[in-house]
């Protein structure tokens, strides 16, 4: 039966078209998913958000660190209160063999936040809009009706949308694309510890312990952030020996091994780009659900705040008759991360400890770094060179 027909039996109830009980349900209050939310429900749509936490804030994988693009670009972070957030000024980069330099740019900076407070403001926002978080409540699949979908318990819509991490749900029920490369991170969070240059994002290449990506020590809001990602196919155990390694070799630096750990991130990080296909009709992926991630940085909360609002916009232009469904034309926008998959391509093969030790100080080194960090606006300071610890 076509649209607008007279109904259709699902789930033992009549469900009858065009009297869904919501306009978009979301699922994950991630980033992505509150940010398309809130655009929603400033549209006037009925939307809810699906989560199968207690609170947005609960078991984040995400160091939280904030790019100013993000700030200066994306006017749902306008009224952030200062408390959750604290300025970094620029990058120390460390080659395996422990020599660093210092990279900024003039006016760039990032931003350490209190993640969990950050998430629960965020859902706040969302929530001044108009929008309803179902907290504690998890997406169990749903079955195409007439002009939306049917979410069994969860009553029915008239628009999907998947911002439920890199490993969907939404994604595996609609048959949608799914990521097939991960990062695994690691990140410890300690309390009432201060650590050398708290105004650097303290950044380490070892090939050993952190291969395909980088080890990190972040002096974030109320805590020191302590990380190491890597590529996937450890196991747990060899993550955290991996990580004790890397707290021993840091230690001249930054000693943490007998400092106290308060709390653990753990997660995956999908590195490969954009999934395909990313939605489907009524239907859209957003975030990591997406594959909206820097394959070269693993940075994704700018792109999963800017686009999270875009595709909010979309789908309501497209329940109110104005635009055509976003799954046809809307998701040309997303970032293909072509150069940077280049990269991560070339930086999984030939990622090279002794070509780092020696590069490190050199023009090209600094350059390409200060392209990936600042994103083409980035200089090494004045006087800055190679220095061994």
């Amino acid at each position: 039966m076509g649209e607008g027909g007279e109904g259709l039996r699902g789930e033992g109830r009549l469900i009858r078209s065009g009297a869904h009980d919501t306009d978009c349900v979301v699922v994950g209050a991630s980033f992505a998913g509150l940010a398309c939310a809130t655009a929603l429900a400033r549209a006037g749509m009925r939307v809810t958000v699906l989560e199968k936490k207690a609170n947005a804030g609960e078991k984040l994988h995400t160091t939280g660190i904030l790019v100013k693009d993000a700030i200066d670009q994306i006017a749902l972070l306008d009224g952030m209160p200062a408390a959750l957030v604290r300025r970094i000024d620029g990058v120390r980069l460390y080659a395996p063999n422990m020599t660093h330099v210092d990279l900024s740019a003039p006016g760039y900076y990032f931003l350490a936040t209190d993640t969990p407070a950050l998430m629960r403001w965020l859902a706040g926002r969302a929530e001044e809009a108009g929008a309803r978080i179902a907290y504690r409540t998890a997406f169990t699949g749903a079955g195409r009706i007439p002009g939306g979908f049917d979410l069994g318990d969860l009553g029915t819509t008239r628009y999907l949308v998947g911002a439920d991490g890199p490993k969907s749900k939404v994604a595996e029920v609609l048959n949608l694309g799914r990521n097939e490369n991960f990062l695994v991170g690691i990140e410890y969070e300690y309390a009432d510890v201060e650590i050398a240059a708290p105004d650097r994002l303290h950044c380490f290449i070892d090939r050993r312990l952190a291969p395909g990506y980088i080890g990190w020590v972040v002096a974030g809001v109320g805590i020191v952030q302590v990380g190491l990602a890597r590529r996937a196919g450890s196991d747990e155990a060899t993550a955290n020996a991996a990580m004790a390694a890397f707290l021993d070799k840091i230690a001249p630096v930054f000693d943490f091994r007998h400092a106290r750990r308060v709390a653990v991130r753990a997660g995956m990080i999908p590195c490969g780009g954009l999934v395909s296909p990313l939605a489907a009709r009524h239907a859209l992926l957003v975030g990591d659900a997406a594959g909206m991630v820097s394959p070269v940085t693993a940075g994704g909360i700018h792109t999963a705040l800017r686009h999270g609002l875009a595709a909010g916009q979309a789908i309501a232009d497209t329940l109110n008759g104005r635009a055509e469904d976003p799954s046809l034309s809307f998701v040309r926008s997303y970032p293909t991360f072509r150069a940077k998959r280049l990269l991560r391509f070339l930086f999984d093969r030939f990622q090279s400890d002794l070509a780092f030790n020696l590069m490190l100080g050199t023009r090209p080194m600094r350059w390409a770094a200060g392209m990936i960090y600042f994103h083409r606006k980035g200089v090494f300071e004045l006087g800055a060179q190679a220095k061994p610890r």
